[in-house]
């Protein structure tokens, strides 16, 4: 009667043993999920035992439950440890009250980590101690024209930050993942003389005069830069004499008499960032960004790429400098972001056509060069591109379809359309949180 008494006990255990143990398994890869997307370690520890006690609701009661849940590892892992116990009904009459369901010499039950190799196998065991960190070059187009003003804005910042904030995580050290911010409206603004520089070339007259219909109209040197001509129009090459971007020459100026000069379109504020692991940097350059000027998407897109292109690394500092295309554990990421049609090109004088004096496009439309500089941009695999709309007009809009050819196979996966700023959140987390450090069970 014993051994059979016995034997239901020893079932008892099984089942709250395997109930509790999931439990905690669960437990601990949510809370390491909310530390990876909050960095609030108190949030973390309520999650995992929110999940814990959600999921032993139909275990068998037990005498004993001191299961708890802790943040370690200097951030990047979530611990669970504790002792549990069920009373026996029968082997008590052997003298063995209870039996315990963790071994009295774990020092820890179970433990979700961030992933810091390219060969930790997810939800696999072990140490990853030897592996050689994972790292992310990502460039962030962000749209900052004149129709993303006000409560839009707002929330391109929050979305903005919040992916900032979940990919640069402190684990990565040695081989730390940067971001580059790419704001753009109808121009482009490089954050140094050198970096201008280096992309458009010099030597400039500070004005020119152009006739178009018998109408005559003086244009003014920029600081900004808009799109490139020529055979390299949609290629990412060296920014060499005859290949340079074109300088952007406008009507709009500041100052007066041989002091006049011409005035960006983009706000001030809203230059490239390029490729950086700083937080603090990107996040007070988002927080500082406003909105003005129409859609030239093409531009944005273009430096998207350029940010992330080797062959562009003059422009910027060593620290700066994308790394060779193919570089072990290095993954090269572009999101694009926008909320409208592609409506801005330039003529060969870098005048925007439309104005008076422009004569044609030097180039196809906005949406024709997105689109080609998205292609070859994915041509041979060495970028990944994302696409995120906001509030798009439908389906049949050229703005929709412009971002949903950008996007990278398979569609589902890496394009996203949203219709207001809780979805747009939701998209820029998605992506930052598929991108960033794996969760994986260590043990």
């Amino acid at each position: 009667m014993l051994a059979i008494g016995g034997a239901i006990d020893i079932g008892r255990w099984l089942a709250a043993r395997d109930e509790t143990l999931t439990a905690v398994d669960a437990a601990v890869l949510a809370g390491a999920r909310t530390l990876q997307t909050s960095k609030d370690e108190a949030a973390a520890v309520e999650t995992a035992q929110y999940f814990y006690n959600a999921n032993i609701v139909s275990r068998l009661p037990l005498t004993n439950d001191s299961i708890s849940f802790a943040v370690v590892d200097s951030g990047q892992a979530v611990v669970a440890t504790g002792n549990a116990e069920i009373s026996t009904i029968f082997l008590q009459f052997a003298d063995i009250a209870s039996l315990p369901l963790i071994p009295a010499a774990a020092s820890e039950i179970a433990k979700a980590e961030f992933a810091l190799g390219s060969d930790t196998n997810s939800g696999g065991s072990g140490s990853n101690d030897d592996t050689e960190p994972e790292s992310l070059e990502i460039s962030l187009m962000l749209d900052v024209t004149g129709s993303m003003s006000g409560d839009k804005l707002d929330d391109l910042k929050a979305a903005a930050e919040d992916l900032v904030n979940i990919v640069l995580w402190e684990g990565q050290l040695e081989n730390p993942s940067k971001i580059a911010l790419v704001p753009f409206s109808e121009d482009i603004r490089l954050p140094t003389t050198t970096a201008r520089d280096a992309a458009r070339g010099t030597g400039f007259p500070s004005s020119k005069t152009l006739t178009s219909n018998g109408r005559s109209k003086t244009y003014y040197l920029s600081d900004c830069v808009v799109e490139r001509t020529g055979t390299h129009a949609y290629t990412d090459a060296v920014p060499d004499p005859n290949q340079y971007v074109m300088a952007h020459y406008t009507r709009s100026t500041t100052g007066s008499g041989s002091e006049t000069t011409g005035k960006c379109t983009i706000p001030d504020g809203a230059e490239i960032v390029p490729l950086t692991a700083d937080k603090a940097t990107l996040i007070s350059e988002i927080e500082g960004l406003s909105a003005s000027g129409g859609t030239a998407g093409h531009l944005g897109t273009a430096w998207a790429w350029y940010t992330l292109s080797p062959s562009w690394s003059k422009l910027w500092s060593t620290d700066s400098a994308p790394q060779a295309y193919g570089t072990e554990n290095l993954s090269k990421i572009a999101i694009l972001m926008t909320d409208g049609e592609y409506n801005t090109e330039y003529d060969s004088h870098g005048v925007k056509v439309g104005s008076t004096g422009a004569a044609a496009a030097a180039n196809d439309t906005s949406t024709v060069q997105a689109r080609a500089l998205c292609d070859a941009m994915k041509q041979n695999d060495d970028i990944i591109v994302y696409a995120i709309g906001f509030d798009l007009s439908g389906e049949s809009s050229e703005s929709y379809k412009t971002l949903y050819e950008c996007a990278s196979e398979p569609k589902t996966e890496h394009f996203y359309n949203a219709m207001d700023g809780t979805q747009l959140k939701n998209a820029f987390r998605d992506i930052a949180i598929s991108i960033s450090a794996p969760l994986y069970l260590s043990k």
